[in-house]
């Protein structure tokens, strides 16, 4: 059996440090690879919710337009069968009075 030398343990000692430290070096590389990448998944998926929200947000600003339009049609059109409906009401009236 080889008994080493102090110097033969020390340079045995530096050189596992060495790999070591290259090893931890890549280790935190890898891990900042993987948390950058974790990140930019999670921004994706930040954008896609963020153009959903704005796709159903202009849908529902074009239905609101919809009921606007379709509420003023409503309301003239309530106005002139009141109107004409009071016009009739009005000369029936008058004929049926009028004409006793």
């Amino acid at each position: 059996m080889r008994l080493f030398t102090d110097l033969e343990i020390d340079l045995l000692i530096d050189e596992i440090s060495e790999a070591a430290l290259e090893a931890i070096k890549q280790a935190a590389g890898e891990a900042a690879k993987a948390a950058v990448l974790s990140m930019v998944e999670r921004e994706a998926i930040l954008l896609r919710e963020t153009q959903r929200l704005r796709n159903e947000t202009e849908a529902l600003a074009q239905e609101v337009t919809d009921t606007r339009r379709s509420g003023r049609k409503n309301t003239v059109l309530g106005v002139l069968f009141g109107i004409l409906g009071g016009l009739a009401v009005g000369v029936c009236g008058t004929l049926i009075i009028g004409g006793r």
